[in-house]
């Protein structure tokens, strides 16, 4: 059996795309009303937005791509593999907890912070020690990931508490947290893992 399979690599790989599709087709939609340098991506699927459905829809996507690659990624440690899927499961939440036409949702803000927290640490926590390890799970590339992630969402929440490119931030956070999964998919699929060192 491959340790991950291909509908796994899949997966991974549709998430970035789902995402930055779902909020370019749903900025689209809004027109130039949006400013996505410094409006977040929770303003293109509040209630009554143009592109709601559009947005909505993508972070469901998303959340269903990063449960079915948990699934998939049987070499990684189980703790990365449950933090991952957590993170999924964030997504789908925050996909049916839209905030307001106007003004802010406690709901909303915290499932989305727990997303990007479970997000942000899952690589290291899905890291694994010794010989033959795929570079993905490998503990110094997964603690460089989560530093970056970690560091990305810093930067968010200092634009967001300054008013400035809060939106840019967001992109940045997104996308990282989005693409890693499918860079340790991509490489557990290039690699092996021997076997009893995968947890």
């Amino acid at each position: 059996m491959e340790p991950v399979p291909r509908w796994a690599l899949l997966s991974s790989g549709a998430a970035p795309v789902l995402l930055s599709g779902g909020w370019t087709v749903a900025a689209l939609l809004e027109g130039p009303a949006y400013d996505p340098v410094t409006q977040t991506i929770s303003v293109l699927a509040a209630h009554g937005a143009a592109g709601f459905w559009v947005m909505s829809t993508a972070l469901f996507a998303l959340g269903v791509c990063h449960l079915l690659t948990a699934w998939g990624l049987r070499p990684a440690a189980p703790a990365g593999r449950m933090a991952l899927a957590a993170g999924g499961a964030s997504a789908l939440v925050v996909a049916f907890l839209p905030t307001p036409s106007s003004g802010g949702s406690l709901r909303h803000g915290s499932v989305a912070a727990v997303g990007f927290t479970l997000l942000a640490v899952w690589p290291l926590l899905a890291a694994v020690r010794g010989r033959g390890i795929p570079w993905g799970l490998r503990p110094v590339p997964a603690l460089a990931a989560t530093t970056a992630m970690c560091a990305a969402a810093a930067w968010f929440l200092y634009e967001t508490h300054q008013r400035g490119a809060a939106g840019v931030a967001e992109r940045l956070v997104t996308c990282l947290q989005s693409l890693w999964p499918f860079v340790v998919a991509a490489s557990c699929r290039r690699g092996r893992v021997k076997d009893g060192t995968a947890g």
